[in-house]
Order: structure tokens, then sequence, then C-alpha cells
């Protein structure tokens, strides 16, 4: 059990690898959702599509954050100190949050490349600065601390990209 509560808390093992395990945790979500856009793109379009990914980054964020929230007790514990840097579950909220409801262009590979870039940069961007208030949610305890500073990290670069990719880039 020990193992597996490991896997999850570490993001799928992304915790251990090095350097800076919370960006391996990032990408490894951006390729969960290009993933998840690769199985269906021959499928679905247009709208649906967009709905589609929409709800796989949702989902992704959601589970991502209650696994968080429920295990960060179990990571502090077993890694021995607040906010372990082995934990990147949380990073697999905040930026799977990042890419929710974003335009995905026409909906080819090279659209959806360019969202997953700016949410991932986006996404990195706000969860090293954490501009106000995202650090103070780090205070909020164990599982909630841990994951709530990336999932407000996720929000800011949400809008962001919101502005970005249908102001400038006009997907």
């Amino acid at each position: 059990m020990t193992i597996a509560r490991k896997l999850i808390v570490s993001g799928l093992g992304t915790g251990f690898l090095w350097p800076a395990p919370g960006t391996w945790g990032s990408a490894a979500a951006c390729g969960a959702w290009l993933g998840v856009f690769a199985a269906v793109k021959n499928h679905i379009q247009g709208g649906c599509l967009w709905a589609a990914m929409s709800f796989a980054a949702g989902l992704i964020a959601v589970v991502a954050a209650a696994a968080c929230a429920a295990l960060g007790g179990f990571a502090e514990k077993t890694f021995g100190r607040k906010d372990p840097p082995q934990c990147t579950i949380d990073e697999w909220a905040g930026q799977s949050l990042a890419l929710v409801c974003l335009p995905l262009g026409g909906g080819g590979w090279h659209d959806v490349l360019i969202v997953a870039g700016a949410a991932f940069v986006a996404f990195r961007f706000f969860d090293i600065l954490k501009p106000p208030p995202i650090r103070r949610f780090e205070r909020l305890p164990a599982g909630w601390g841990i994951a709530a500073d990336d999932l407000m990290a996720g929000v800011y670069a949400n809008i962001v990209c919101q502005l970005v990719l249908r102001l400038w880039l006009k997907l």
C-alpha cells in the first residue's frame, strides 16, 4: 500500500525525477492531456473536441487535487517536510486546471501543441513565482496546503492563456 501511495503522490513517479521534479510533474500532466487528444482527435471535432479536452483536463485536476488532499499528510510524513518536492500530484492538479477550457484553434496538432506549451510555461511561471495571494494558500493544512497554491497558479495560468490565446494568437 505504501508503494501505491508513493506512486500517487509522486505523480506516477515524476516526483523522483531530477532536476526540478515539479516541472516533470507538469510536463507529465500536459502529456496526459495530449494523450487524450491523440485518442479522441479522429473521432470528434469542433465544439465536441473542445468539450472533451476541457472535461479531460478538469477530471485530471479534480482527481489529482483530491488525491493530494487525501494523501498530503502521508507525503509530508514519508518525505519529512512540508510540501516535499517528491510530491508532484499537486503539479498535475494545477497544470491540468491551467488547460481547462482553453481554445484549441482548428483542433490540429499544431494548435494543440501551442496551447499545451503556453499553458505549461504559464503554469510553471506562476507556480515558481507564486505572486500574491498564491503563497498564502500554502498555509492550509497538509494535502490542501500542498495542492491549493498549485491550483491557484493553475487559475492564474488559465486566465493568462485565455487572454493570450484568444486575443493574440486568435485560436
